[in-house]
Parts: structure tokens; C-alpha cells; sequence
């Protein structure tokens, strides 16, 4: 059996792509392409992307690292139809392949033994964090996962119990934790970055889309209790949904920046730069923010009772997220400790190493062989 193994070539496996595609491709295509680079580094895979048809490529910060082949329809009619006449059927594109991932709720039909990644289901616990048109698409997509899917990855055992609850047979359920591999920025970096944005004080960070599960709301409302008026609010990430961004800083006097969306090397120096990264999101099914921040030695304060939690463990002051008085006297204590800052920062980096994108293709590729058999 283990020459067969040996001799057996690599598992040939097609994986949707289309959210690198999507206005805001927000931190599940940062995840899966990442997930992608990493596999590509194996032996035992072989990948091809699947994406609806496009007249231009996906965004460079997004563009995935394997080849894609694009089904003959344009996004929406490809979301509809996979979705209500389950076709068209990826292998028209790829050709023949072993196993189809499905790296969102976008789901192909099952032609082959099907992999799901279920990132989060924060729409059923609050319909309110997506559209109207986002609940539907989201809903349907679920459904089709929990009655097709042979094997659903998550990145967190919180996902994982949000699977349960929602009716998942724990038996198809695969714990698959997202990586990091940011590398320290360098002082020069941070200093650059500072005076290109004008950040001449203290500030916190926040990263991430402008939306309402990431609670900027309840952010905002913490830095106007803040005691200290020396000190900055820095956001940076891409405008969503459901969100008013400018209500949310209006008489903030002009203490609180919204970079937008920043390259790579900009927001590692910006957590690299910041005295507090704040991330106070509702509900997720992992917190990529949190390790990047980690990673860089800057003090993380987050949110308890969800994925954040699992991912920061002690390495973090960890608030409950509604409670804005509490997150308040969490980022101040965190600016006023100077011993409790500095253990953050040594703590960081050491947590944030045991996330690794390699880890992450191992099990991947765990769950590829075990569907091929």
C-alpha cells in the first residue's frame, strides 16, 4: 500500500477563485490565495483556479498565484446558475480533476468529491452584516454546502461550532487554521510610512473592511471615552457595506484617518508603527488582522467570545466587544502599562509563529488525499 501511495501521482484538484474578483475582495481571497501560494509549494497537488468570465485580470493585490480557467459566464449569472441549475460543471474548463474545492459559498456543482471552506457564518447570527441580495446568495450557498459538501474546512473551532449549530454533520467538519508569514518591518519602513501619511503622534490601528460586524461603531464610541487626547485613530482597509463611515468620525475633531485600502508593505509597517492595534470585530471565523499585528510586536487589544480569541490566546488583552467603556479602559491601559505593552509585543510575535501557511497546506493537502481515496 505505501509504494501505491508513493507511486500515485499528484491529486488534481479545481478551486474557485472568484472572490479575488469581487469589489471587495476583503480577508477570505487574502486567506485563499495564500493557502493557494502555499500549496503550490507541494508536490502532492495540483491545482487549477476556477473563476467566472472577465475581461480583465483580478487586481494585482489579489491575483492568484495558479492558473485560472473562467467558465463562459460573467459572475452573477454563474453564482445564479450554479446555484439554482447546478451547472455549468467546472470540468468544462479545468478538464478532468479528482476533487473540487469550493473556497467560499459559491457553490459548483458536485461532480467529483467536494471540498467547502465555511470561513464564518456571522449572516445567521445578525442578517444585518450583509445585504439583502448577500443573505440570499449566502443562504442558498449554505444549504447546498451542508447538504453536498464531503468535507468542510474552517479555520476555527469557533467556525467549526457555528457549522454544528447550523446543522453540519460533525463528521464532515476539518479544522484548517489560517497562516502568517509577514515579515518584521524594518524602522526605516515604519518611518516612511509615518511621513507619507502624516502620522506625526501616537496612534491606534484598526485594519480591516468598513462594515458592521467589525464594530466600528463600537470603536469609535471607545476613543471619544478615551482620557488621553494625544493620541490617534488610524483606520485602514476598503469601504463595504451597511456602514457610514463619515457619521461614524464625525466630532472626532480630526484624531481619527481613514487610509483606505494600503499595499502589503504599507499596513505591515502601519501595525509595525501603531502603540495599539484595536480589533473589537463582532463575530469571526478566524482574525487574520490579529496575527499580522502580532507579528510585528505591536500590542493587540480584541474581542472575547469569538475567533479572535482563539487565535490571540494570552498574547492579547482581550474585552468584550459591546461593552465600549471596557474596550476604552483596555486600549488605555495598553498606552499607560509600558510592562504590559512590552510583554504584548515579546508575546506577539511567539503566538503569531505557530500559525504557519505551510501548516495550513498540509492539512489542506490531508483533506485532498483523503477525498481522492
Amino acid at each position: 500500500m505505501g509504494d501505491s501511495a508513493a507511486m500515485a501521482g499528484p491529486v488534481r484538484v479545481a478551486i474557485t477563485l472568484e472572490q479575488c474578483w469581487h469589489r471587495v475582495p476583503g480577508g477570505t481571497a487574502a486567506a485563499t490565495i495564500e493557502q493557494v501560494r502555499a500549496l503550490g509549494d507541494r508536490d502532492d497537488v495540483d491545482l487549477v483556479g476556477v473563476s467566472a468570465r472577465h475581461r480583465h485580470p483580478a487586481p494585482e493585490a489579489f491575483r492568484p498565484p495558479v492558473a485560472v480557467r473562467s467558465l463562459p459566464l460573467p459572475r452573477p449569472a454563474l453564482y445564479e446558475s450554479w446555484h439554482r441549475a447546478r451547472r455549468p460543471r467546472v470540468e468544462r474548463t479545468t478538464g478532468a480533476v479528482e476533487v473540487i474545492h469550493a473556497t467560499a459559498v459559491a457553490m459548483p456543482p458536485r461532480t467529483v468529491p467536494l471540498a467547502v471552506t465555511i470561513h464564518d457564518l456571522a449572516f445567521l447570527a445578525d442578517p444585518a452584516q450583509a445585504t439583502a441580495r448577500g443573505n440570499r446568495f449566502f443562504r442558498r450557498g449554505t444549504d447546498l454546502a451542508r447538504a453536498e459538501a464531503d468535507v468542510v474546512m474552517c479555520p476555527s473551532m469557533t467556525t467549526m461550532r457555528e457549522c454544528e449549530a447550523a446543522g453540519f454533520d460533525p463528521a464532515t467538519l476539518r479544522l484548517v487554521p489560517w497562516g502568517t508569514h509577514a515579515r518584521p518591518a524594518g524602522q526605516d519602513e515604519v518611518a516612511d510610512v509615518r511621513r507619507r501619511h502624516g502620522l506625526t503622534r501616537p496612534y491606534v490601528l484598526f485594519t480591516g473592511t468598513v462594515e458592521p460586524r467589525k464594530n466600528l461603531a463600537g470603536l469609535t464610541r471607545a476613543f471619544r471615552r478615551l482620557r488621553r487626547t494625544d493620541v490617534d485613530l488610524v483606520l485602514v482597509g476598503p469601504h463595504g457595506w451597511n456602514e457610514d463611515l463619515g457619521a461614524l468620525l464625525d466630532g472626532l475633531d480630526g484624531r481619527a484617518r481613514h487610509l483606505g485600502f494600503v499595499p502589503t508593505a504599507d499596513r505591515d509597517a502601519l501595525y509595525a508603527g501603531a502603540a495599539v492595534f484595536c480589533y473589537p470585530s463582532l463575530r469571526e471565523g478566524f482574525g487574520l488582522p490579529v496575527l499580522e499585528a502580532m507579528t510585528q510586536g505591536t500590542p493587540v487589544v480584541t474581542s472575547a467570545g469569538t475567533a479572535t480569541e482563539e487565535v490571540a490566546g494570552e498574547a492579547a488583552v482581550l474585552v468584550d466587544p459591546r461593552d465600549s467603556t471596557a474596550l476604552a479602559e483596555a486600549i488605555e491601559r495598553v498606552l499607560d502599562d509600558a510592562a504590559l505593552a512590552e510583554g504584548l509585543a515579546a508575546a506577539g510575535p511567539a503566538r503569531a509563529a505557530t500559525f504557519t501557511w505551510a501548516g495550513t497546506a498540509a492539512r489542506t493537502a490531508a483533506v485532498y488525499a483523503e477525498l481522492a481515496a
